[in-house]
């Protein structure tokens, strides 16, 4: 139970403490939503979830390891500052990956109700 609670208390610092965290919050919420509306199927919903999955996860490192090079290395260091960046690229390899799976699972859909073909 205590790593339960201990996981909730990091994911709630994730989301307190990140901007982009709540902004991917924001962005699951719509696509759960429209993914809802849409009636999209049970295989389309894997790769929602996991495209949701993958940026939730790389976001979750990225604040850790911001954290752990802060707790280590207070002051600004090259290679720190490095690291840091390679772990936002990795977050945005993410988002980008998100993106195109959402495109290409939720667009075809949305295009045919808006359009009235459906």
């Amino acid at each position: 139970m205590k790593s339960f609670v201990d996981a909730g208390r990091g994911l709630a610092f994730l989301l307190t403490s990140q901007r982009n965290a709540r902004i991917h919050l924001g962005a699951t919420l719509a696509v759960v939503g429209l993914g809802l509306w849409l009636g999209i199927d049970s295989h389309e919903w894997r790769w929602i979830g996991l495209a949701i999955a993958l940026v939730w996860i790389t976001e979750a490192f990225n604040t850790a390891l911001e954290a752990l090079a802060d707790a280590v290395h207070p002051e600004q260091h090259e290679g720190v500052g490095r690291a840091k960046d390679v772990a936002a690229g990795a977050v945005l390899v993410a988002a980008i990956a998100a993106v195109c799976i959402g495109l290409s699972v939720l667009g075809p859909p949305l295009v045919a109700v808006l359009s009235g073909a459906q």
